[in-house]
């Protein structure tokens, strides 16, 4: 049956010719045009696209959670069933428009018939108020009950969503919390009254592979449960296969391609979705030194470990300790990339941070063929610009009061009495470099999109010629079209300034497409170490396995 086909009764969701525009000023933007879709009864629809797309935007029209009046709506209708139907054909007396409601009215929709899972729920979620509270006003919204009560409901949606031991969590606050923690506590939040549709948007984006995939399986559990649609916002492919009946291919706020999720995936006919399909990181390390061995070590460690005092006793000394790393041996090659997979809160990023001498440590870190490891600050002072990190976020790792120019020449600034000249050169030099305007110099970070901002990361790394970067998650922000420009970049970077990598990730197909060797990491020990075809096609360790098993395909 055809979308055109399928009318509005039938659907749960029907959305006609909607369109979202912005007004500043005078000027009016027009992202979202004409779109057309419909969400029938217990299925899951994707809307597939890159940032920019309007896929965001489609979705938080219908929950009517855009910022009027500066946006509006040119055109459009969202017709949504808001009663339970005992058959698939809904009378008109219970569908109603969403557009044409008042704000104010749209809070008895929000959350009761409509739930919503937002993309990030470390910024989704009050960090000032505690699991118990959070949900618990999700339940109370629109029923009356006693403490008693609602810490009972809490409980049973905090087990429906399989947080373990649900009653140690009631107190606790977001940032005490996993990420897969967090994303449970959303969707306890999301579907605390029943509703008839989920709006999930982006919800795995940030995930480690095997939380993904728990997160995937509990949605789809509860989406049986409770007899639920859902409308699922998502770049990735790899989720659209696992999760959607049916796809919209949105490219500048149009649908391009819609169909049988199978037939979109595998017979797709417009060449935006074809550019998606072709958009997973693939390709090889690329080899400077064969065999790599042979190479100069540039960084090593020998048993390294790292503890954090868990309690702060008031007289005496802590003897209570966390072992976040627990002898790590690392040897790193010149022009090779040493691939880091591992879950949050195995180590990984703490492993480079010891490595760069950021945290404290015990064992042996080796530079060069020297130690570094009890070098005070101002001996380790000069030697930082052979070390640079790249961050996962660049948003939140550039500094927003600051022009890209400054961004990028920070680190110049302390090496020396470099002229204004001579800064200006090497900064308009390694934008080219990484493929940004030098003309844009004097632009902020917010004016880049996500893509870009990585690339002027990237630059203020490489602008102090390094001999080693960490790139901690640099592509788990980013669209997959992205994440293949950027993994392109660093490859091109590495072969001209023969630079060594360590890569640390939780995808297993970035990994694939740009480290020499693997390590694997569980608990702050390594319990996997060597080639990286050799780890990604013969695992030994049960838990690599279970990383392997657990990365969807596209």
């Amino acid at each position: 049956m055809s979308e055109n086909s399928i009318s509005k009764k039938e659907a749960i969701l029907h959305v006609k010719d909607l369109s979202v525009s912005f007004q500043q000023g005078e000027k009016k933007t027009h992202i979202v045009k004409n779109v057309s879709f419909n969400v029938e009864r217990n299925t899951t629809v994707a809307l597939v696209g890159e940032s920019g797309s309007g896929k965001s935007l489609t979705a938080h029209s219908i929950m009517r959670l855009l910022p009027y009046p500066a946006a509006f709506h040119p055109s459009g209708e969202i017709w949504f069933s808001s009663e339970a139907c005992a058959t698939e054909v809904c009378d008109d007396d219970q569908r109603t428009e969403l557009l044409s409601r008042s704000l104010k009215s749209m809070t008895a929709i929000r959350g009761c018939d409509i739930g919503m899972i937002f993309q990030e729920p470390m910024s989704a979620l009050n960090p000032l108020q505690t699991v118990e509270k959070q949900v618990g006003e999700s339940v109370t919204r629109n029923q009356k009950l006693s403490k008693a009560e609602t810490r009972e409901k809490i409980l049973s949606l905090l087990d429906d969503v399989h947080i373990i031991d649900p009653v140690s969590k009631l107190k606790s606050y977001p940032h005490q919390l996993s990420g897969g923690q967090r994303q449970r506590v959303m969707i306890a939040m999301a579907l605390a009254n029943r509703p008839k549709l989920l709006i999930a948007d982006e919800p795995t984006t940030a995930l480690d592979v095997t939380v993904q995939k728990e997160i995937l399986d509990l949605l789809r559990e509860l989406q049986d449960q409770y007899h639920m649609s859902i409308l699922l916002i998502t770049h990735d492919l790899g989720v659209v296969k696992y999760m959607a009946d049916k796809v919209l291919v949105m490219q500048d706020g149009e649908i391009v391609e819609r169909g049988e999720t199978h037939d979109i995936l595998n017979h797709p006919e417009h060449s935006y979705t074809k550019l998606l399909m072709d958009s997973y990181p693939k390709g090889e390390a690329v080899t400077l030194c064969d065999p790599i061995d042979e190479c100069p070590v540039v960084v090593s460690t020998d048993d390294l470990h790292v503890k954090f005092n868990v309690s702060k006793p008031l007289f005496g000394t802590c003897k209570d300790f966390f072992h976040a790393l627990k002898g790590v041996n690392v040897q790193l090659y010149e022009g090779s990339t040493l691939g880091v997979l591992g879950e949050s809160g195995s180590g990984k990023s703490t492993l480079a941070l010891a490595i760069l001498r950021l945290i404290k440590s015990t064992g042996t870190i080796e530079l060069d063929g020297h130690s570094i490891s009890h070098l005070s600050e101002k001996a380790l002072r000069p030697l930082r610009s052979s070390m640079q990190v790249v961050f996962q976020d660049p948003f939140s790792s550039l500094s927003p009061r600051m022009s890209v120019k400054q961004i990028i020449s920070e680190g110049l600034h302390l090496q020396g009495d470099l002229s204004g000249a001579v800064i200006d050169q090497q900064v308009d030099d390694i934008m080219l470099e990484v493929g940004l305007d030098p003309e844009t110099k004097h632009r902020y970070p917010h004016e880049f999109s996500g893509g870009q901002r990585q690339r002027i990361a990237i630059a203020r790394a490489f602008i102090l010629n390094p001999r080693v970067v960490f790139l901690d998650e640099p592509t788990s922000a980013l669209d997959r079209a992205v994440q293949m420009q950027v993994i392109e970049l660093l490859r091109k970077l590495q072969e001209q300034r023969k630079l060594s990598y360590v890569f640390i990730s939780h995808d297993i197909h970035v990994i694939k497409a740009i480290s020499h060797s693997i390590m694997v990491i569980k608990n702050g020990e390594v319990v996997e170490y060597g080639d990286a075809k050799e780890v990604l096609e013969n695992p030994v360790h049960s838990y690599t396995q279970k990383l392997l098993a657990a990365t969807l395909d596209s």
